[in-house]
């Protein structure tokens, strides 16, 4: 997925987020809290990230996710803000 697909108007909710530290602190997520429902991260689809190339540019990493919650399976954009240390999903549009 090109980082180019975000559409900026797009609304991130913060999440609390567990996550794989391996060589890295927060390398990857496996699993996050949203409106009340823990979701285990069954897969990772895709993964980019933005900035890093100046210091007024923060790296943000991205992970898009497969999720699953009870008998339920959805898609999600996480976020991650090195330099705040916060996870952030993008809110889905209402279907």
């Amino acid at each position: 997925m090109a980082n180019t697909e975000l559409n900026t108007d797009k609304t991130f909710e913060p999440v609390q987020v567990d996550c794989y530290s391996g060589y890295k602190a927060n390398e990857h997520p496996i699993a996050f809290d949203f409106q009340g429902r823990w979701w285990e991260i069954a897969e990772i689809l895709d993964r980019w990230y933005e900035g890093g190339i100046c210091a007024r540019a923060p790296i943000i990493n991205y992970f898009k996710v497969r999720a699953a919650s009870a008998a339920r399976e959805k898609s999600f954009i996480l976020r991650y803000s090195a330099d705040t240390d916060t996870w952030a999903v993008l809110v889905p549009d209402p279907a």
